[in-house]
């Protein structure tokens, strides 16, 4: 895998934004691909939010592991964060969005109302792209208010919006950090198309993949693909034998590895494989060690 690191010019504006907004703030909401945890999370956004009360949000539940997320829940519960599991798509979940923020500042919004008032919820959304921001807006606030789209960085510009009752919140743009330190984090992002495919070897990523598939949901590969075993394979020669099984054969008898891996890439994305999760806990340990 090539070394990532980038900084386009509007995800230095959306730093910007979020730091010069975040006085006027009660509650960041950092929305997460549920897929990838801790992969999903700028590491930069913890120097930017720093103390101020957040509220961690896996969007995508309905496409990762059950079991993982519970283990990703309870670890950042020890980590002192509290975590909501969602879908955007199923609508699982979002109920409970506002009213955990809200406990996070109701000492705030009683104060208030002792002397009178009522304060305004005011929420700022942010995370990396392709995560869901906008769709889990949309149906907060039960109207398509903002562009969405399944392609990374749709999002453009501030804006703040009113959200049934007393809240409101600012939409930012995506923003991914400016360089990954962690390649296995890197390629995390780009399973899961938060790192776009056009700058991205697809065949390399797709046989790293099917290393960690063979590894972790073995089973679910030989059943969507109707594979009798791929113990003993490595990455490049499960997806050979996936396109052979899909009839994805060039001049010469040859496997179209870059169609294969697209496909595994695409179907991984929209869980036709199973419910998978691509990392857990003790993964993040071994990357730091190594």
């Amino acid at each position: 895998m090539q070394n990532l690191q980038w900084y386009p010019g509007h995800m230095a504006k959306t730093r910007r934004l979020i730091e010069e907004n975040l006085k006027m703030i009660d509650v960041v909401v950092e929305i997460l691909d549920a897929r990838i945890p801790f992969s999903g999370r700028n590491p930069n956004f913890d120097d930017i939010i720093r103390n101020k009360p957040r509220l961690l949000v896996l969007n995508k539940s309905d496409l990762a592991d059950k079991s993982r997320t519970d283990i990703w829940i309870k670890w950042y519960a020890e980590n002192g964060l509290g975590v909501i599991p969602i879908s955007c798509a199923t609508g699982a979940g979002l109920n409970t969005v506002l009213n955990e923020a809200r406990k996070l500042v109701q000492d705030k919004i009683d104060r208030e109302k002792e002397k009178g008032r009522n304060r305004t919820l005011r929420l700022m959304m942010v995370g990396i792209p392709n995560v869901g921001k906008s769709s889990l807006i949309n149906r907060l606030i039960g109207k398509a208010s903002t562009k969405t789209g399944d392609r990374p960085g749709v999002t453009r510009g501030k804006q703040w919006l009113r959200i049934k009752g007393d809240a409101e919140l600012l939409d930012t743009p995506g923003i991914l950090p400016p360089k990954f330190e962690d390649q296995e984090v890197a390629k995390r992002l780009a399973y899961t198309g938060a790192i776009k495919d056009e700058i991205m070897n697809t065949e390399l990523l797709a046989y790293s993949l099917c290393d960690y598939l063979r590894d972790n949901y073995n089973s679910e590969v030989c059943a969507r693909y109707k594979i009798d075993t791929i113990d003993d394979l490595k990455g490049y020669e499960i997806l050979e034998k996936i396109g052979k099984k899909r009839g994805f054969m060039i001049s010469g008898g040859e496997v179209d590895m870059e169609r294969a891996a697209n496909m595994v890439l695409d179907e991984l994305r929209g869980a036709k494989i199973g419910n998978i999760t691509l990392e857990t806990p003790e993964d993040i340990e071994e990357d730091k060690e190594i």
